[in-house]
């Protein structure tokens, strides 16, 4: 079992910054044991999008809306994730999860909300 524990949501003006973090904890024993782990969001009405990826060996993926403003990372020491969210928009304004695909197995954390106004 993989527990994922968001923070860092608030409330920020828009042209701000964020930066969330999920620690993962449970059986596993470091997070370079996931395949990859990532963020997403889902705004009201929205169905749940892609944020970002972070694969084992370290190549990421952006969605195209958060390209050259967001940037995921992770400290292997801490079993932690970080979406460093710079420019904000309203736009982004979303419910953000950390999830962890570990072997045939996906784990979602409760989610933070990010809340942009404009």
């Amino acid at each position: 079992q993989v527990q994922l524990v968001e923070s860092g949501g608030g409330l920020v003006q828009a042209g701000g910054s964020l930066r969330l973090s999920c620690a993962a904890s449970g059986t596993i024993l470091s997070i370079l044991s996931m395949n990859s782990m990532g963020w997403y969001r889902q705004a009201p009405g929205n169905q749940r999008e892609l944020v970002a990826t972070i694969r084992r060996l370290g190549s990421t993926n952006y969605a195209n809306s958060v390209k050259d403003r967001f940037t995921i990372s992770r400290d292997d020491a801490k079993n932690t994730i970080y979406l460093q969210m710079n420019s904000l928009k309203f736009e982004d304004t979303a419910v953000y999860y950390c999830n962890a695909n570990y072997g045939s197995d996906a784990y979602w954390g409760q989610g933070t909300q990010v809340t942009v106004s404009s």
